[in-house]
């Protein structure tokens, strides 16, 4: 199969923000994808359409504009089936983002069936919206909440497996990738292996769909969640997959309106999936407009996705390892995903992330809601970096040229 190469200036020409100088005459050199990915002019457009020509609520009314919007939500909702590979549309949940599809899982399903005795398993390096959820239903349940650990590189180590992961095991809910290590998780393994001991997988897909073929069906995932803003989507949208008979033992965590088949003065009966985990208004034009940043990604390529932000993570990694008194976390490269989060002696990290931004260089620093994570790492704060489609290698030499600045502002040199 011949190999797919990502036209890196071909894509980022898709991208408005881009097309622009900041007040001090610097390109926008923009590192901070894992937080929240910029939006191309296909998915702006889908947006602006939307509320400019047809919008309606959705599911309501049969006339023109409505039938129209029940026609777009569904093709979205089939296009997430499709980057995903699940079996049915139904089992795509439109939500707010991955934090409301964690809780959704942990509540819905959790709080309904563990109980005293049973194990939640989770790990280190887990954002907290995938530990407090946890928290709170062990809390509620009586069942006890465990953490794979991590090596000192900061990865899962296979032979704990069989320690931790036991008949207790009810629940496995673990990151595809981690949004400060850069780790990719062995999914297909640890599915398997709860699988067998009777209990079920939640991967938390925020950080890994952006950037690698998921395939909920082949990994045999149970419940999976990912946000569109991290997808080069809108903000205000995300997705919860489930597998359809799990979701029928699914409590849903909202009510009101749309989610119901029929309500009585005493009791109602819930609406099949999709609609019984969808109460109310749902984002409309947002879970429309996710749609073209799917087809967006899937016309460039995962294989091409993957391949150029490896380029540029190595380049990174060279160009840093160069820079006296830098100390990067997790594994090596030949062993992540694109995101690099490290720290300066001497600076510290918000310091030097002001001092990028007077270069024009975004990056995030902070616990990046891991302080578990970032206790086991002996440090109360990392900068990071994370990158997308639109990075090249000359972002990473003005971030060298920008650290470089800060070093000598720090007087670090």
């Amino acid at each position: 199969m011949e190999t797919q190469i990502l036209d890196v200036a071909a894509v980022r020409n898709q991208f408005p923000i881009f097309q622009q100088k900041l007040p001090n005459g610097s390109p926008v050199t923009f590192l901070d994808t894992g937080a929240s990915a910029q939006k191309p002019q296909v998915v702006i457009d889908a947006e602006r359409d939307v509320m400019e020509t047809h919008f309606a609520n959705a599911y309501r009314g049969v006339y023109q504009f409505g039938a129209q919007i029940d026609d777009e939500l569904e093709a979205s909702r089939e296009a997430v089936r499709r980057l995903i590979h699940a079996e049915k549309s139904s089992e795509i949940i439109f939500t707010s983002g991955t934090t409301m599809s964690l809780n959704m899982v942990a509540f819905g399903w959790g709080s309904k069936h563990l109980q005293e005795g049973d194990e939640i398993l989770i790990t280190q390096m887990e954002h907290h919206a995938n530990i407090v959820p946890w928290q709170q239903v062990a809390e509620r349940t009586g069942a006890t909440l465990r953490y794979l650990p991590l090596t000192d590189d900061g990865v899962l180590d296979p032979d704990e497996f069989d320690k931790f992961i036991t008949s207790r095991t009810k629940v496995l809910s673990v990151t595809g990738m981690s949004n400060v290590l850069g780790t990719i998780n062995p999914i297909a393994e640890l599915s398997k292996r709860v699988h067998d001991v009777g209990g079920i997988i939640v991967v938390d897909a925020a950080q890994s769909v952006p950037h690698q073929v998921v395939d909920v069906v082949a990994d045999q995932i149970d419940f999976l969640t990912f946000s569109g803003h991290k997808l080069y989507g809108p903000t205000g949208v995300g997705v919860l997959y489930g597998r359809e008979q799990l979701l029928q033992e699914t409590d849903p965590i909202l009510f009101g309106g749309h989610m119901i088949d029929r309500v009585y003065e005493d009791r109602s009966i819930w609406a099949e999936p999709p609609a019984k985990f969808e109460a109310g208004t749902i984002p409309i034009v947002q879970a429309i407009s996710l749609k073209s940043a799917v087809e967006f990604v899937e016309g460039l390529g995962f294989d091409a996705i993957h391949g150029h932000e490896m380029s540029v993570t190595h380049y990174a990694h060279e160009k840093l390892n160069e820079i006296p008194g830098m100390k990067i976390y997790g594994p090596p490269v030949e062993e992540k995903g694109a995101i690099i989060s490290f720290t300066l002696e001497g600076a510290h990290p918000e310091d030097l992330a002001q001092l990028l931004d007077r270069k024009g260089v975004f990056v995030r620093h902070g616990h990046h809601c891991t302080m578990p994570l970032h206790d086991l790492l002996q440090v109360n704060s990392t900068i990071r970096l994370s990158l997308g489609v639109y990075n090249t290698i000359e972002d990473i030499d003005c971030l060298i040229d920008a650290i470089e600045f800060a070093r000598q502002r720090l007087r670090l040199v």
